[in-house]
């Protein structure tokens, strides 16, 4: 445990709760918290993670203009359905993904996990693609790779990342009741 790993977690921590509460400062924290996560990946050669913090960064910006546009009335951001459609392309391109990047890094990179690294980082890109698009569903998928993502960075010696995802996957739970009272409002 380092003393970049603990501001990463608190920052990031603060992000997703903040996201959860439909508030905008959740997006500038997001950015700082990329920052951190991109440095502590590269120094344990988590390189699909490490790259996700700069996609993420690049979905941040593009989400804080999407909900500063899709805000209600009263100035709460509007909740949207994900059509099915729209949910089966997204976990398609996920896994495509996630076997084009597990490809790369498996036999190009030293990579420490680089299966693993590279399927929970695609399947989170479509996550915050659909965090951006403030479809309710992003919840549920967060919960499935915050949840896988807990036991790789035990693996890796994380702790207290670990502990974080751990947080993040109930911070989702409460992110997806949030939300789906919003969105039924």
């Amino acid at each position: 445990m380092s003393l970049l790993e603990i501001i990463a977690v608190a920052v990031s921590f603060l992000a997703i709760w903040l996201t959860a509460r439909r508030h905008m400062l959740c997006w500038p924290l997001g950015m700082l918290s990329c920052a951190l996560y991109f440095k502590l990946f590269l120094d344990v050669r988590l390189y699909a993670d490490m790259v996700l913090q700069v996609l993420f960064g690049l979905s941040i910006v593009y989400g804080w203009y999407a909900w500063a546009r899709g805000r209600q009335a009263e100035g709460k951001v509007a909740v949207r359905p994900l059509p099915a459609g729209e949910a089966i392309a997204g976990l398609g391109a996920g896994a495509l993904g996630a076997l084009a990047i597990g490809w790369f890094t498996s036999h190009y990179t030293n990579a420490a996990l680089p299966w693993v690294d590279s399927t929970l980082s695609s399947f989170s890109l479509v996550a915050q693609l659909w965090t951006a698009r403030r479809h309710r569903a992003n919840w549920l998928l967060w919960i499935a790779v915050d949840s896988a993502y807990v036991g790789m960075f035990v693996f890796k010696g994380l702790w207290l990342t670990a502990g974080l995802y751990a947080a993040m996957t109930v911070l989702a739970g409460f992110g997806y009741r949030r939300w789906l009272h919003a969105q039924a409002a």
